[in-house]
C-alpha cells in the first residue's frame, strides 16, 4: 500500500477571491492534481468563505474522479451541504474567523456528546467522517469513543520547531498518536504546514496512510506549474516502501 497524498487546492481559490476574478479556477486545480497522481483532492469550505465557495465544491463533486476530502466545522449549515453534495469524507475541524488559518485541532474531549451526534449524522448519510485533532493521547482515545473513522494529526508544532530537540519531541507526539490511534481501529492521516523536506522524516511513522498538503504545493505551482508540484510531491511519499 503506497502513502496516499490529498492536494487541498483552497489557496488557488485564495488567490483568485483576492481579486475577485473567476481566475485561477481551483476546480481545475483539482483535476490537475488528480491527472498527476494525487490519490485525493481536499477542500475547506470555511463559513465566512474566504477561500473556497459552495460552487467550487459543486462541481468538484461532479468532477473528482479519486475522493473528495471536506473539511468543514461542525455546525449545522455545513452538516446541511455535507448532505447535499456527498463527499467521500468530511473532516471536521475547529474554526474561528479571526485565524489566518486553522491553528490547532478539534478540542474532542470538550465536545464529546455534541460531536458524537454529528459523526453520527454523517455516517448514518454514508459520509466517511475523519476527525482532525492535535497529536494527543486523549484526543485520540476521544475520537474513537465518539466513532470516528480517522484521525488527522494536526503536525503545525511539528513544522514549526525551532531545533531539533522540540523537533523530536513533536515526531514523538506524532508517533505515538498514530500508533494508538491505529491500535484502536482508526485511520491515520496527517497534515498542517508539511512541504516537501519536512514531510520526508514523517514516512517512518508507517501509521500514517495519508498527507494532506495545500500550501506548499501551490506555492511551488505558482513557478513550476501545478502538475509538476504534485508530481514532485507524489515522488517523495511514493519513496518509501511500506
Amino acid at each position: 500500500m503506497h502513502v496516499r497524498l490529498g492536494v487541498n487546492v483552497d489557496h488557488v481559490a485564495t488567490l483568485r477571491q483576492a481579486r475577485g476574478t473567476l481566475y485561477p479556477d481551483p476546480v481545475t486545480a483539482a483535476s490537475l492534481a488528480e491527472m498527476a497522481g494525487a490519490d485525493q483532492v481536499t477542500l475547506h469550505l470555511r463559513e465566512d468563505r474566504r477561500h473556497i465557495q459552495e460552487r467550487d465544491l459543486r462541481l468538484m463533486r461532479q468532477t473528482v474522479t479519486t475522493r473528495l476530502n471536506l473539511e468543514m466545522a461542525a455546525t449545522q449549515e455545513m452538516l446541511k451541504l455535507a448532505f447535499e453534495h456527498k463527499p467521500d469524507t468530511v473532516t471536521l475541524v475547529p474554526e474561528r474567523r479571526e485565524e489566518l488559518t486553522t491553528e490547532g485541532g478539534l478540542d474532542v474531549a470538550m465536545q464529546r456528546d455534541a460531536l458524537k451526534r454529528f459523526v453520527r449524522s454523517l455516517q448514518d448519510a454514508d459520509i466517511f467522517t475523519s476527525l482532525f485533532i492535535d497529536p494527543d493521547l486523549d484526543q485520540v482515545r476521544a475520537a474513537h469513543k465518539v466513532d470516528a473513522q480517522a484521525v488527522e494529526l494536526h503536525t503545525g508544532k511539528y513544522c514549526e520547531a525551532r531545533d531539533h530537540k522540540e523537533r523530536s519531541l513533536e515526531m514523538q507526539r506524532l508517533t505515538d498518536s498514530a500508533k494508538a490511534a491505529h491500535k484502536l481501529g482508526m485511520r491515520v492521516y496527517a497534515g498542517h504546514g508539511l512541504h516537501y523536506h519536512n514531510v520526508q522524516p514523517l514516512l517512518d511513522i508507517v501509521e500514517i496512510e495519508e498527507y494532506n498538503i495545500g500550501h506548499s504545493i501551490i506555492g511551488r505551482a505558482v513557478l513550476v506549474g501545478m502538475e509538476t508540484a504534485v508530481r514532485d510531491m507524489v515522488a517523495i511519499l511514493r519513496r518509501t516502501a511500506r
